[in-house]
């Protein structure tokens, strides 16, 4: 029987590749800067920041609007408070929030929110970040992580695949950001986690 790996991972090898970013010297921002305006008038490319970085295409078809609720456990024990929730850019490169920050405390182990691969595992803009690719062609990403797998790795639903490191986007305060990709464009993923409400708590 073929691994869940040897079927996953080669489609997805080609897109992931811009994903096995090393080191990014550019500081970290919460936004993707629009594309400037190059000489003879065509577009140069954008400025990435984490989120760029991890969201390389997976395949073609059509993108749907809203996910399928319920379909992913929560990467953290005991369930987490809402740090900031999602807000969908107007634009590709617009300003938004693309995932969602999860209260918690540096060390505490990060769970992979559904079975699939792991995609990318690598530092983005200073922060230690972890991509799965899941068999329904969704992608999940962790940061700021301490990873604990390696690309090519097959993870069970809920299995550990790090910890929870230092720096992330609540500076002072900790949080896990998680993202959810389908191709290049991002989802809530508190859609695909089924909660029905978010209760935001004031960062210290």
């Amino acid at each position: 029987m073929r691994s869940l790996a040897s079927v996953l991972l080669p489609a997805a090898a080609a897109a992931l590749a811009v994903t096995t970013v090393s080191t990014v010297v550019a500081p970290a921002r919460t936004s993707v800067e629009p594309p400037q305006v190059a000489t003879g008038g065509a577009p140069a490319p954008p400025v990435h920041d984490t989120h760029a970085a991890l969201a390389a295409p997976t395949g073609d078809g059509p993108v749907p609007q809203v996910a399928p609720r319920g379909r992913w456990m929560w990467p953290l024990t005991p369930r987490p408070s809402v740090a900031r929730p999602f807000v969908r850019p107007a634009t590709t490169w617009g300003a938004g929030h693309r995932g969602v920050d999860l209260t918690s405390s540096q060390g505490s182990a990060v769970r992979a929110v559904d079975a699939g691969v792991v995609a990318h595992v690598g530092v983005v803009a200073g922060r230690g970040t972890v991509t799965v690719l899941h068999r329904s062609g969704l992608r999940s990403t962790y940061e700021p992580v301490d990873p604990g797998v390696a690309v090519g790795d097959e993870v069970g639903r809920g299995q550990v695949i790090g910890t929870v490191s230092a720096g992330g986007h609540c500076l002072p305060s900790t949080c896990l950001h998680l993202g959810a990709l389908r191709g290049t464009r991002y989802l809530d993923p508190m859609t695909l986690l089924g909660a029905a409400r978010v209760r935001l708590l004031p960062l210290r």
